[in-house]
């Protein structure tokens, strides 16, 4: 394959959060408004799952090389890792991939609580969550994410 990919949007966060908060995130209520040629035939069947992941372009991120290496929001009592050790907002490619809950399908809108972007906020994809694509075997992390998650949600 040669070149960079192309993506096109097939929909667009409606949210009430205009700006990069990062946390309570749980609070807001966003939906996706499908866009052309997508509409309700797209999400049929998507309301027998409880949760769908939601693949975003973070179109206002930033990167640059400052970014590789970095204490998470800053602070320094939490380590400094790299940027594939986090999930900063900032990074080389600026795909976000968040997990919701589906609360309702109304023709074209996927309505979804725990969607931690804001308005206006392109969508590339849109995949129900199936239990058997989660983690085998047991999870650990650090417990300085533990730390930073404590008020995300």
């Amino acid at each position: 394959m040669s070149g960079s990919p192309t993506f096109s949007s097939i929909g667009v966060v409606r949210s009430s959060r205009t700006d990069v908060v990062d946390d309570d995130w749980d609070v807001e209520t966003a939906s996706i408004e499908l866009l052309p040629p997508f509409d309700g035939r797209a999400l049929r069947g998507l309301d027998s799952f409880s949760h769908c992941e939601v693949i975003t372009l973070l179109d206002r991120a930033t990167w640059d090389q400052a970014h590789m290496m970095r204490h998470p929001r800053g602070n320094s009592d939490w380590p400094e890792v790299g940027i594939f050790a986090q999930r900063a907002k900032d990074r080389p490619n600026p795909i976000g991939l968040t997990v919701c809950r589906i609360l309702a399908i109304e023709g074209g809108v996927l309505t979804v609580g725990g969607l931690d972007v804001i308005d206006g906020t392109p969508v590339l994809d849109i995949k129900p969550w199936v239990a058997e694509f989660g983690p085998k075997g047991p999870v650990h992390q650090p417990a300085w994410m533990t730390q930073l998650m404590g008020g995300y949600w």
